[in-house]
Order: C-alpha cells, then structure tokens, then sequence
C-alpha cells in the first residue's frame, strides 16, 4: 500500500526506542526509566484532575505549569514552553529554528533522534567526531553553521560537559540558536538554564520522563529568549494547539512543585549509579564517567553483543547499540538496589 505515501516518507528512517517487552520477571535496564515512581504530590493533583472537567479542552497555554517551571528556574512565564515529552518539543526546535541553509553541528555519538528530525524536516546536518575519550571538544564546531544542539549529558554516553565550556561556546557561536538538550541533567550536571538571560541564542530542553519519574505522562520544556519561545508557540499552534491534557498540565506542575521528593530520588539514583559503577569496575569493566541514571560500560575481553544477549537470556535487558565507535559498550539504566544486585549476578554467572 505504499503507493498512497508522500513521495519522501519512502527516504525517512525512524528512529528506533529501547524495548518495551512483555516478560514476567524481567529487570528491565534498557530505557533509562527512573525506579522510583512519581511524586506523591503529583500523583494526588492527576486523581484530583480525574473529573467531569476531562469533557472540556485543556489551557492551551498550558499557564499553570508555564508558572510552575518559571518560579522553579528563576525565569518569567514567556520563555517558557511546554510540550508532549522532550521529543515533541525537539522536533518543533528542529523545525522553527535548525532549519537553514547552512548545516547543524551535533556530536556523531549523541542521542539518534537527531538525524531522524534532519530528515523529516529536510535540515542540513554534519556530524562532529567527539575525543578519544568521548568528550565534546566545542573547537571543532568553530564553523558556520545552522546551528548547534548536543546532550548535556551527552547520551548514550553520560559524559557532562562543564557549564563554563558551554559558556565559551555561547560567546564564540553568536550567530546561530545553541541548543542543550538536558534530559538528564538532574543526576550531576549544573544546568545551561542559568545562562539564558546572557545568551539569548541559547535553548535548553529538559523532560520530566527521567528525574521527575513522568515518561508514562509525555512532558516536556525549552527555556530561552522569549523570541525563541515565539518561535516554537508558532510551530505548536500550526500543528496542535492543546499539547498537553489536563491530567498532564496538573501532576506535571506538582512534580516541580515536590522539590523534597525530587532531591531525594535523585541522590538514591546518583548513590546508586556510583557504587554500580565501582562494582563493574571490579569485574573488570571500562566504565566512562557518568552524570546520568545510566551507565556506559564495555568489557576488554567480551563482545558487547554478546554480554546483551547473555543478560537477555538471564532475564536482565541492557541497551546494547550496533554503531561505529561504541558497538562494544553497554548502556545500563540504574534499578533499584535489588535490580543492580540482579544485574552483578548475572553478569558474574557469565564472566
């Protein structure tokens, strides 16, 4: 039935999520998902919202969670926006202010949703090699570009760029929107939102998926210059103009407004990762620094896609990518203690 397609729909090539199995049983470390449910205060403001009022349209603004965002960061209503998870937000980034004639600039071990925006939007791209040891090395995007957008941490590394490298990036690349995409910058970065005021070609995206423990509600935000926000107002309204449903709007803003909660998941998730972290290093991982809730580990003496496969049959699902340059490492989301224990177990049966 192809022939009913739009003639470029044929050229796309979609970008593939982690699995979502169906298995009993299974420790599931492949998705990045925070083990640590919801805030209670946001569960409580979603049962509140379960109502007579789900008959009527949501605010198309989204303006209660617009203030809630904007007390939390120190910044005024109109630079903020909201969306269906980060990556509608991305995708209306890619559109209203990536696409030009001149290329953008994103690290060639990043998030592979990227290319996947180029080609529906037809944006021009090059991708930029990270280091030797899977560092952004911001002197090589000293070129005309269309823009820059990259990780912060870099994903599916977890490699964190320092916010005064960002910084001398925002001074040089002046003429064109930087983008830092922070989905996960809650488990040990510093975020570039501290910059927006300087910087008015700077965005920042985040997701309320990972550290507020909400992919199943699809939330997701960009600060910056309240040009910039007008841009991607723009882009919304031309393509659904009530992003976001009541249920959605409601416990999204009680999660920012939870910040006891927030810090405390995110240091059970940081405590965790780190002693995970010394724990495959003694059984011999190579283990690169991470500031996310995941891992990025290889082993010198096993194949990755062997070590995936064999964790697979133990009931245990990592992420494994079959990619120039990292197609022997595993990325690790963290569980809870008990699926971390699980995790050690199985690898230690087949080390």
């Amino acid at each position: 039935m192809s022939q009913f397609w739009s003639a470029f729909v044929h050229d796309l090539v979609p970008y593939v999520p982690g699995e979502q199995p169906k298995i009993a049983n299974l420790v599931k470390l492949n998705t990045n998902e925070n083990p640590y449910g919801p805030s209670p205060r946001a569960l409580a403001a979603m049962q509140a919202a379960l109502g007579d009022d789900l008959r009527l349209y949501p605010d198309p603004n989204a303006d209660v969670l617009k203030q809630a965002i904007a007390a939390y960061y120190g910044v005024e209503c109109g630079m903020v926006f909201v969306g269906n998870g980060s990556d509608e937000v991305l995708a209306h980034v890619f559109h209203g202010l990536l696409k030009h004639d001149a290329p953008i600039l994103f690290p060639d071990i990043t998030y592979s949703f990227y290319p996947v925006y180029c080609g529906l939007y037809g944006v021009p791209f090059r991708q930029v090699p990270l280091d030797e040891r899977f560092d952004i090395r911001f002197a090589d995007y000293a070129e005309p570009n269309g823009g820059i957008i990259f990780p912060n941490p870099n994903a599916p590394t977890g490699v964190l760029t320092p916010l005064a490298a960002i910084r001398e990036l925002l001074q040089r690349n002046t003429r064109s929107v930087v983008v830092v995409d922070e989905a996960y910058v809650d488990f040990g970065g510093e975020s570039a939102i501290a910059l927006v005021r300087e910087f008015p070609n700077l965005l920042v995206t985040q997701t309320l998926s990972k550290s507020r423990s909400l992919a199943g509600l699809r939330v997701g935000l960009a600060v910056g210059h309240p040009d910039l926000i007008e841009a991607l107002e723009r882009i919304k309204n031309s393509f659904n103009s009530y992003p976001l449903g009541r249920m959605a709007i409601a416990g999204a803003a009680a999660a920012f407004d939870d910040r006891e909660y927030f810090a405390q998941t995110c240091k059970a998730v940081i405590d965790s990762r780190d002693e995970l972290s010394a724990a495959l290093t003694e059984l011999g991982f190579d283990v690169l620094p991470s500031a996310a809730n995941f891992i990025f580990a290889r082993h010198p003496q096993h194949e990755g896609a062997a070590l995936a496969q064999g964790l697979r049959e133990r009931a245990v699902l990592v992420r494994h990518f079959r990619l120039p340059r990292i197609d022997q490492f595993l990325r690790i989301s963290i569980g809870t203690p008990a699926q971390n224990a699980a995790l050690l177990t199985a690898l230690g049966e087949m080390l």
